[in-house]
């Protein structure tokens, strides 16, 4: 039977991965994207970093966008949930603190989850520097639905 899942669940189902599939509309076309990201609960937001391409200019054009992120061990074992909201770009210092807080947050998870680490900071930081600059944004989280299956 599928459910739906609580506030509680939902957020920690956000705050507890860092892939996500990104959605959003170029020419009246849906785009679906893996994205790495983090999960900012205080901003209700999500951070997220990328080249410049097609991307960027489609959420330039038309910011509505959504993050699916699903936790899943079998077809009768899932979670997911479906996050609504609005594309934020952001550049200067703004931008350097968010990456900064992303590749923490990033960082942190893998560890947990993975027990590896990483040196995240240098590879993110160095991307500040470096000529190819990555067009850092965040999603205004505006909706939050989730659902769960387990038999």
């Amino acid at each position: 039977m599928i459910k739906t899942i609580e506030t509680k669940e939902k957020t920690f189902i956000l705050s507890t991965n860092y892939i996500g599939y990104l959605g959003y509309v170029y020419k009246n076309e849906p785009f679906v994207v893996p994205i790495t990201y983090f999960y900012n609960e205080e901003q209700n937001s999500i951070i997220c970093y990328s080249a410049n391409g097609h991307k960027v200019n489609a959420l330039r054009k038309n910011g509505t966008v959504s993050l699916c992120v699903a936790d899943i061990d079998s077809v009768n074992d899932w979670k997911s949930v479906l996050v609504q909201g609005r594309y934020e770009e952001h550049s200067g210092s703004d931008a350097k603190t968010l990456l900064h807080e992303f590749s923490l947050g990033v960082k942190d998870l893998i560890l947990r989850k993975e027990n590896r680490d990483l040196d995240f900071i240098s590879q993110f930081s160095s991307k500040i520097y470096n000529d190819d600059v990555p067009i850092v944004f965040v999603i205004k989280i505006e909706a939050i639905s989730g659902r769960k299956r387990k038999v």
